[in-house]
């Protein structure tokens, strides 16, 4: 199984696979989410992020690039590169450093880093589909295909 995709009625929908997420996702693992503008991706951030245990807040990191989480065995690095002008600003934040053997890394917007940023283990992207959304998971490696089959 290496694709699934499925339909989305609203936000709770969206948290909800954040959250079937995190109950099999293991470090080190790297998302990509993308799609439009409103689509779902930081939503789904949310619920993957306090399903992994953190009790506050999940903001996108919009302006900031990254927002770090600490969770019991898990460094967590969310990632929105929608305003990142150039990937080169990538390496003056040092992106190397959170790609770790015990991080998940979640990035939004991907292709804003380019050249900079280390294969995913897993693709989402989530479109507008009528008044929901559609979600699409591609595992793109071993440890991508084993989530991909553990959520199926």
């Amino acid at each position: 199984m290496t694709e699934l995709t499925f339909f989305l009625d609203n936000e709770d929908d969206t948290i909800a696979v954040g959250q079937k997420l995190a109950r099999h996702v293991q470090a080190p693992l790297t998302l990509y989410l993308t799609g439009d503008l409103g689509a779902g991706k930081t939503t789904l951030s949310r619920g993957l992020i306090q399903g992994l245990g953190h009790k506050g807040a999940v903001k996108s990191p919009t302006y900031t690039l990254v927002e770090p989480y600490e969770l019991e065995g898990v460094e967590v690095y969310h990632f929105d590169l929608y305003r990142l002008n150039d990937p080169e600003e990538l390496e003056f934040m040092g992106i190397r450093d959170y790609f770790t053997d015990n991080s998940l890394c979640i990035v939004e917007w991907p292709d804003k880093g380019e050249g900079l940023l280390p294969d995913a283990d897993i693709h989402i992207h989530l479109s507008y589909q009528n008044s929901g959304r559609e979600i699409h998971i591609k595992a793109l490696s071993e440890p991508g295909k084993k989530l991909l089959a553990a959520i199926k």
